[in-house]
């Protein structure tokens, strides 16, 4: 794929993820917004509903009281109707229509007490609305005169009218006005109101309430409400005919957020939860790209490598067969010999590199038998060193044991781990651009024996240590085949001493050399 291409993809695919993630986050938002907005509306609803009926309840109770007084009375003291009269003539049928709306004013003259204040005889009275309708026929005689003959009539003595009430509801207010609120209503009262006016609206939360005159607290409130804490919800109360009250009662909610979180916290976490797992998707296949393009890069590498690195024996065999072949060279044994010698080590390089190959192919597919069983670490060391001293004495370099642990035995296959070893040196001479100089050193510490091989070659830099374990990776010098190999041997490495229970570690700094550590846990 195109460099630019792929960096259009990632950058259009980062964007659509950010998209959907701000998406998320405002439609979470705005649920929350609604709900807030909607439960407002409810409380507003649960307030009005509350201060209507505790305004009704109280005007019921006046009236009662009142009642009882005007039955305990019995004489009227003076009676007053007072009327209004509405006449209409039809020419059609020559009727008159007749309709009186009086009210009588009962005074029982008398004096009465209500909610702990008294009043004098004029303000106990008795109202009863009085209707009266009277339809009228006109009629002429012989005689061409003109009489009036009631056709019906009908009166009506009950309760007052819509305006009435409203007239004694006024005047009822003015009265109550100079009684205390706390004498008016009851906490009780209304938290059993507010209680079960939430709950018909399906709202089971904590409230606190208080009712307040002009701003300042009354007896008649929660212990808890606090004025200055929470959101806080109020309603008029007690309000006179032109919609003026000193009293307001006031509801507030200490877990309201909580409860409106709780209402959408299902589909805000299945929201989240998908967007997570749209993340982690995300960047899994992003990481693979990379992964993969790295790899793609790598073995482009790894196959450079292999080829020239199997052209350069294949060369060195074919030159060596041609040479063989001569006529003189048959006369000279020793140059015979010393060509079948570098066709056999050539064709030993060739096969130890397929072997390599195989080997990490076995371990990934987990097809690799590796048998264990007990051995001396220190014998594998050195049986490790024999298969490098040569190569080392011909560098002029040397190999130096300093195996001072009391403790040597460990659990392991012999083969591979001398492979370990001699992987570890072999990496150490290659790396090496003057002779090589390596040391060995073992130790105990608690139950683990530890191997230190340490070089003094060109060493590392931090990006490179990080990834030398990693298969196919050779760090790049500019000349990729200044130093053979195909990145195969640590990743070997690292494989065998996983199996092992061991761990395997290195220091390095760069022209200083590397120290390379091996943790295995002694029988």
């Amino acid at each position: 794929m195109n460099k630019r291409l792929f960096i259009a993809l990632v950058i259009l695919m980062s964007l659509s993820l950010i998209g959907i993630i701000f998406v998320q986050g405002y439609w979470i938002k705005t649920a929350v917004d609604n709900k807030e907005e909607q439960f407002s509306n409810t409380v507003s609803q649960v307030l009005q509903s509350v201060v209507q009926r505790v305004e009704q309840r109280e005007i019921k109770d006046y009236s009662d009281k009142l009642l009882q007084i005007i039955d305990s009375v019995g004489e009227l003291k003076q009676s007053t109707l007072n009327e209004v009269f509405y006449l209409e003539k039809n020419e059609n049928n020559n009727e008159t229509f007749i309709y009186s709306h009086g009210i009588l004013e009962e005074d029982y003259g008398i004096t009465a007490t209500f909610f702990d204040n008294s009043f004098d005889s004029t303000a106990i009275k008795s109202y009863v609305s009085k209707r009266t309708t009277i339809i009228y026929r006109e009629d002429k005689g012989l005689d061409g005169k003109s009489a009036y003959t009631p056709v019906e009539k009908i009166q009506k003595m009950g309760n007052m009218s819509e305006i009435e009430k409203a007239q004694f509801e006024d005047y009822f207010r003015e009265i109550v006005n100079r009684v205390p609120v706390h004498k008016r209503v009851s906490k009780a009262e209304l938290e059993f109101l507010i209680q079960r006016e939430l709950k018909d609206r399906n709202i089971d939360l904590d409230f606190e309430y208080g009712v307040f005159a002009n701003g300042l607290a009354t007896k008649v409130k929660t212990r808890s409400f606090n004025l200055n804490k929470s959101t806080k919800y109020k309603a008029p109360l007690f309000s006179d005919t032109d919609g003026n009250t000193p009293y307001s009662l006031m509801v507030s909610f200490p877990k309201k957020k909580k409860f409106l979180i709780s209402s959408i916290i299902g589909m805000a976490l299945l929201s989240i939860i998908f967007t997570i797992i749209i993340i982690v998707a995300y960047s899994s296949a992003l990481f693979q790209l990379i992964r993969q393009k790295q790899i793609s890069e790598i073995k482009t590498d790894f196959i450079n490598n292999m080829t020239h690195e199997f052209k350069t024996p294949i060369a060195t065999i074919n030159l060596a067969l041609d040479a063989i072949k001569n006529p003189k060279a048959f006369a000279d044994e020793d140059k015979v010999k010393r060509y079948l010698k570098m066709i056999r080590d050539e064709n030993h390089r060739m096969h130890a590199q397929v072997e390599n190959v195989l080997r990490i192919s076995k371990l990934e597919k987990n097809q690799l038998d590796i048998s264990k069983d007990r051995v001396d670490l220190h014998e594998l060391i050195e049986d490790a060193i024999t298969h490098v001293e040569l190569i080392v004495e011909d560098r002029g370099g040397y190999v130096k044991t300093h195996l001072d642990a009391e403790k040597s035995t460990i659990l392991a296959n012999e083969s591979h781990f001398t492979n370990v070893l001699v992987n570890i040196l072999d990496n150490a001479i290659k790396y090496s651009p003057e002779s090589p100089k390596i040391d060995i050193y073992t130790e105990v510490v608690k139950n683990q024996i530890i191997v230190k091989v340490k070089d003094q070659g060109t060493g590392m830099t931090k990006a490179v240590l990080k990834r030398i374990f990693e298969k196919f990776y050779r760090e790049h010098t500019g000349d990729i085949h200044n130093v053979k190999g195909h990145g195969l041997g640590l990743a070997y490495v690292k494989r065998i001493v996983d199996d092992h229970q061991g761990e395997v570690y290195a220091e390095s700094e760069k022209n200083k050399g590397s120290i390379f550590y091996i943790k295995l846990p002694l029988i």
